[in-house]
């Protein structure tokens, strides 16, 4: 099913040679994103991402975030729309739109990138390990109310998201003979 605009993770939709195409189909196996979020009452909620998690301000107000990576405080104060954490098949997404990087699958590389960053003035985000255990702080969620999204799922009302690769769980997807995702994400970065 496609959930996005584009169908980036798509096959085309023929069911011509469909025996022949699925015998040449190349593998590819993706690890999802978990989110795990607690809201400002104190629920906690989770999600999995094979595309991506974000936070996106609720209202006009823009959001203020403080970034930990590992447990260390890497960025005391963003003030920005919000934020996105791609995995590698994500990176062509959502991230990309907000000019982050198309990362390739086998880089183990996550894209953090800021949506509309408004202070650090120039931050254009980072490229994290996959390893990498992302927690985001909401610093004034009272009159700056955000919310979460894994893949098409949203939390309202976060106050703290932590974010990590999840290595236990995977999925794997058939791409037509020549045009699988490695390719798909070479192709996306050379569009004219």
């Amino acid at each position: 099913m496609n959930y996005g605009t584009i169908g980036f993770l798509m096959n085309t939709p023929d069911e011509e040679d469909l025996p022949a195409r699925l015998a040449g189909a190349q593998p590819s196996l993706l690890h999802p994103l978990h989110m795990i979020a607690t809201t400002a009452e104190g629920e906690v909620k989770e999600g999995l991402a094979f595309n991506d998690v974000f936070l996106f301000r609720q209202t006009r107000q823009t959001s203020r975030i403080r970034i930990e990576i590992d447990g260390r405080v890497r960025l005391e104060e963003l003030i920005c729309d919000g934020v996105i954490v791609a995995t590698p098949a994500g990176s062509t997404a959502y991230n990309l739109s907000a000019h982050g990087p198309i990362v390739p699958l086998s880089a183990n590389i996550l894209p953090l990138t800021p949506i509309s960053a408004f202070r650090p003035r120039r931050w254009r985000g980072a490229l994290l390990p996959s390893s990498a255990v992302v927690k985001l702080t909401l610093l004034d969620m009272e009159k700056r109310p955000t919310a979460a999204v894994a893949d098409f799922k949203e939390i309202r009302d976060v106050a703290e998201v932590v974010v990590k690769e999840d290595r236990k769980r995977h999925a794997t997807i058939l791409f037509d003979p020549d045009h699988g995702l490695s390719e798909r994400i070479i192709a996306e970065q050379f569009v004219e």
